[in-house]
């Protein structure tokens, strides 16, 4: 582990550029998006992946985020992830942020990503 400007970074061992590469980063667009009933952290995105078919992905954001004011936003998630349920909901995929502390204070910001880029598009 190293520290930059009080940024704990941790140094994974044995770890190959192939592992990263098998992870498919694409933009997403929020078509919806709402609360999970009975949770107080999950929201339900309704995603546009560029497949033609919608993808439902939850996210423990709702401390974060209004479900609301992300409808419309370019996301990027990981998309070949195995779906996995969570309160009785089928999740497939992650959505992908940047976390931080501001004094003891956490802090979340989902990537979000100029909205010209087109549902589907493939990171690199």
């Amino acid at each position: 582990m190293r520290f930059f400007t009080a940024v704990l970074i941790e140094v994974i061992a044995n770890w190959h550029f192939q592992h990263l590469s098998k992870s498919d980063f694409r933009a997403v667009k929020v078509k919806d998006c709402v609360a999970v009933k009975k949770s107080k952290k999950l929201l339900q995105f309704t995603l546009d992946d560029g497949t033609g078919t919608d993808r439902t992905i939850l996210s423990g954001i709702h401390a974060y985020y209004e479900p609301e004011e992300l409808i419309g936003k370019t996301l990027i998630a990981i998309t070949n992830l195995p779906p996995r349920a969570m309160m009785g909901i089928e999740s497939c995929g992650m959505l992908i942020s940047a976390v931080h502390h501001e004094g003891e204070e956490e802090k979340l910001h989902l990537l979000m990503v100029d909205p010209h880029i087109p549902a589907g598009a493939k990171l690199y």
